[in-house]
Order: C-alpha cells, then structure tokens, then sequence
C-alpha cells in the first residue's frame, strides 16, 4: 500500500508494508543513513526523528503512522550544520564516539523549538531516554545551553535595524 508523506521538506510515496517501522524506511527506502538503529524497543534515543515537529522513536513508529505528516530527519536539521544545536555541538566538542548524537540533536533541537531558554531540569527532561554510552551528558547539557545562546543571537541580529547611513554594499549609498 503507497504511503506518501513529507520528508525534509520532499514530499514522498512509499510501497512498503504499512507496519514496517519508519526507521527502516528511512534507512532502506529513502536512503538516509542518519537515523540509527540502537535498541529496536524506542528506549536509547539513536533513532529520534521529528514528526510534525515532535521528537519521535522512529525504530517502534510503523510507516503508516506518518501518513500525510512532516517528518525532518538529522539531514533536514540543516544541510551545512548551520542549525544551532549542530554549531553548539561542534564548538563544545561533545560525541565521542557520535553513534548516538542524530538522536540526541533532533531531541535538544525539538526541546528548543518549543523552550527556547531551558533549565537544566527542562533539558535533563527533555534528553531523558536519550542513551549516551560514552557518558557526554555534561557536555550535551552544555551544547544546548550554548545553542539557546546561539538562537537568541542570531534572532537578535535578523531583528536589528541596518545601522542609520550604512547604505548599500561596502556602506555605499545607491
């Protein structure tokens, strides 16, 4: 049975079993290797996918359950890793090993979609179930602080006014 969704903003028409995991038809069918598989029983976090904006286990989700949703996958964050969770990640020099930190991205930037200035509680609640075998909880901690810092920054500056008389490129006037 076709199912058609949207995937990283492409829209998609899958013919796969309706109760086949969307882990499985991200991997296999749409070849998108981001999303990992970890546990198979939606308790690590490795293959957390937003759906419609919300972070998702895709390992337990059956395709069908997406039907006609907006699914954004690791690759769809952002393609040059200009998101802030992506930038505060690689500033702060958090995977170590990285199998898990797909999962653990989508996770923070789903947190700040909807907390833009979080806790440490409101983090460590939204990461809880999110695995990290080489212990870089501090650091993940950190990173998305630091990302909170790095949205409202550069939400600052998309809002500032051109300084008065800057004119066109290089300050020229036209």
């Amino acid at each position: 049975m076709p199912i058609s969704f949207e995937v990283n903003g492409r829209r998609v028409t899958v013919d796969v079993a309706p109760d086949t995991p969307l882990l499985w038809v991200l991997r296999d069918t749409l070849d998108l290797k981001g999303t990992k598989y970890g546990c198979g029983m939606a308790q690590c976090g490795a293959c957390t996918v937003h759906v419609n904006g919300a972070p998702t286990r895709s390992c337990v989700l059956p395709v069908s359950a997406v039907a006609d949703a907006k699914v954004t996958t690791i690759e769809g964050l952002s393609s040059d890793a200009s998101h802030p969770v992506q930038q505060a990640w690689l500033e702060l020099d958090v995977p170590q090993c990285g199998y898990c930190q797909a999962g653990q991205i989508m996770s923070a930037a789903a947190l700040l979609a909807r907390t833009p200035n979080p806790t440490d509680a409101d983090i460590d609640a939204a990461m809880n179930g999110n695995l990290c075998r080489c212990g870089t909880y501090l650091r993940i901690r950190a990173a998305i602080h630091r990302a909170a810092e790095i949205a409202r920054q550069a939400a600052a500056d998309s809002s500032s006014p051109a300084p008065a008389g800057s004119g066109g490129p290089n300050g020229q006037r036209p």
